[in-house]
């Protein structure tokens, strides 16, 4: 058990990310313990915290008595400097236990620029980084989350990757442990990895053999092992209504990124946006009753006394029984000052009488994203939302009294021309003309939020070579010189952040020394902009010999093999091949949700199907 002398507390900035005892907190006596796991989202505690994906796997092992789970987080520089200095290894905030004592540390891959924060975990841990290097006494190392769709460029990190919905799978690999531990006479690591392969869901990549030609393009990924799958589906969660879920979530002593209860309403989207990676890798659309989730937010208010839920979801207003929960939500508290909020709005006037209903008091800004300036772009990405919808939106919330607007675009788009981005600029000045003519008035806010377009693995803008950097500065610049109204703010960032994202998202087995090399050379934190230094990236890709346009700029064909082909949500290639060929069409293709089948693959592939409750009436 780590001891914190009160002369290291006081020398950091925010000394509660490292003293556990929250409420909440989950603490068990380890005589009783047979499999135990420390869960980390590798970034700073008050965006780890926030992780809902965390929150549910911690109530999910912790429910079970033979099983123990615990958190950490990243240590900000400040704290790994003095615990360097200091020789104290990383531990975890409920047991103060050494991060090397547990059986597992599972991380959640939220997005590729927290790569780095993960090795320096591990050497904080004095766990070898490399997964060959390990020995039979040190923790397993699995990754979860997001980025599993690609994992190559980490491969060599991990001990095995968990693809898909989590809270099912992650008890059969306790469960396969504690077996292994109870039979086995050598405890090997290899030999127990054997045993979990054979678990739906789950990626050993040290059983597979990387290819390449000798242009240096990707060949394929062979199994080493005859009884080892060649593509691994995602698990999935076939029924959110039963699954166990988050009750009693952590209440931390300092504020977090999404200080506020979470409640999940549905999982999956089936809009069909095709640039979001989301959107396939979720579904089908499974929701909860709305007799559920109001058991479930009573439970969470009286386990927290939290006064704000977030209703979330990919697209929570598209939840079928969200009129009915609202208002069973806003009967079971009046009077007591509870806040509900939606974190995401379709473009329509339905989710701006349901955010009235919510915010009946104080109006915060309201946020819609278009995604594109131009309704021919719009088309291309299958964003189904056009200009007059905006306006409508934009004119009931004005009516209803709002006078701040936020609006999210994205730059680099495929068939992007000059004209749709200055459509953004034009987009924004009609909204704030909309609210001078229905107001009278000119003390409207716009916030024009743009973002640098990553193509990601399994959408069908995965072939699409990404904008160069020089290219999204040069667009920057237009829409810059084109917004003129004090009345519209831009934000935008440095595309540098962006760039290197586009490369590992679509990288391979090659990129692990890329990533080893920059984390060696100081790279830590590199989604936080005042850490994110670009420069030591570029000296690693070039030690390194890796062209980094085979990665991002280049657009890939179509029966090229592809790194990332091997881990799958459950999608059919040809289904992203017709929308690739569709959006150069700018044809839309419609939600399946409640039409018929557009032909994805994933409900037939995964013996699943959607769940709504409109629907199912």
């Amino acid at each position: 058990m780590i001891k914190l002398s009160p002369a290291v507390l006081q020398a950091v900035s925010k000394p509660a990310r490292y003293t556990g005892g929250e409420v909440n907190a989950v603490h068990k006596d380890y005589n009783k313990i047979s499999c135990s796991f420390a869960l980390s989202m590798p970034d700073v505690y008050e965006v780890g915290m926030s992780n809902l994906g965390l929150k549910i796997l911690y109530e999910v092992l912790n429910s079970r008595t033979d099983i123990a789970a615990e958190r950490v987080y990243t240590p900000w520089p400040d704290m790994e400097e003095k615990m360097r200095e200091n020789n104290i290894p990383l531990y975890t905030l409920e047991s103060f236990r050494e991060l090397k004592e547990f059986d597992f540390i599972g991380f959640s891959l939220q997005y590729e620029l927290i790569y780095t924060n993960i090795l320096n975990m591990l050497d904080l841990a004095g766990i070898p980084i490399f997964s060959k290097d390990r020995t039979a006494e040190m923790p397993f190392i699995i990754g979860g989350g997001p980025c599993v769709y690609n994992v190559e460029p980490i491969a060599e990190f991990f001990d095995f990757f968990i693809i898909g919905e989590g809270e099912e799978v992650i008890l059969e690999v306790a469960d396969a442990y504690i077996k292994w531990q109870a039979q086995s006479k050598t405890h090997d690591r290899v030999e127990f990895l054997h045993r979990v392969a054979a678990i739906s869901g789950i990626y050993v990549p040290s059983f597979y053999r990387a290819d390449y030609y000798e242009n240096g393009l990707f060949k394929g990924l062979t199994p080493l092992y005859d009884d080892i799958p060649t593509t691994i589906n995602k698990r999935v969660v076939k029924d959110m209504e039963n699954v166990l879920t988050v009750e009693k979530p952590i209440v931390p002593y300092i504020n977090i990124v999404h200080d506020r209860l979470m409640l999940e309403l549905f999982r999956g989207c089936s809009r069909g946006c095709r640039f979001c990676q989301a959107g396939i890798a979720y579904r089908p659309v499974r929701e909860r009753s709305s007799e559920r989730l109001r058991s479930l937010a009573k439970k969470m208010i009286n386990n927290t006394g939290y006064d704000e839920m977030s209703l979330t979801s990919l697209s929570s207003a598209d939840y079928s029984c969200l009129p009915v929960l609202i208002d069973d939500l806003t009967e079971d508290y009046t009077g007591e000052k509870m806040n509900f909020s939606l974190p995401s709005l379709r473009i329509d006037s339905f989710s701006i009488d349901i955010a009235h209903k919510l915010q009946t008091t104080r109006k915060s800004g309201l946020t819609f994203a278009p995604e594109a300036g131009t309704q021919r772009l719009r088309d291309v990405i299958n964003k189904g939302v056009t200009e007059e919808d905006l306006l409508k939106a934009c004119s009931a919330a004005f009516k209803h009294g709002w006078k701040t607007v936020k609006l999210y675009f994205m730059m680099g788009l495929p068939t992007e021309t000059d004209e749709d981005v200055i459509g953004i600029a034009t987009l924004a000045e009609k909204v704030v003309a909309l609210y001078k003519e229905i107001k009278g008035r000119r003390d409207v806010k716009v916030t024009v939020s743009v973002s640098c377009f990553v193509p990601k693995p399994f959408t069908p803008f995965q072939w699409f070579g990404q904008n160069s950097k020089a290219e999204f500065k040069r667009k920057q610049q237009i829409l810059k010189e084109h917004i003129n109204n004090r009345a519209i703010q831009f934000n935008y960032h440095d595309s540098s952040t962006s760039i290197l994202e586009g490369i590992i998202s679509r990288g391979d087995r090659r990129l692990s020394k890329v990533i080893y090399r920059a984390y060696k050379k100081g790279a830590k934190f590199d989604g936080w902009s005042e850490m994110f230094k670009f420069p030591i990236w570029e000296e690693a890709f070039a030690e390194e010999g890796i062209d980094t346009s085979q990665y991002n700029l280049r657009t890939r064909d179509f029966d090229e093999q592809l790194p990332w082909e091997h881990t799958t949500p459950g999608v059919k290639k040809q289904f992203l091949i017709n929308e690739w060929n569709k959006a150069m069409q700018q044809e839309l293709t419609h939600d399946c949700r409640r039409s018929s089948c557009t032909g994805c693959g994933i409900c037939q592939a995964l013996d699943v199907g959607i769940i709504d409750w409109e629907g199912n009436k």
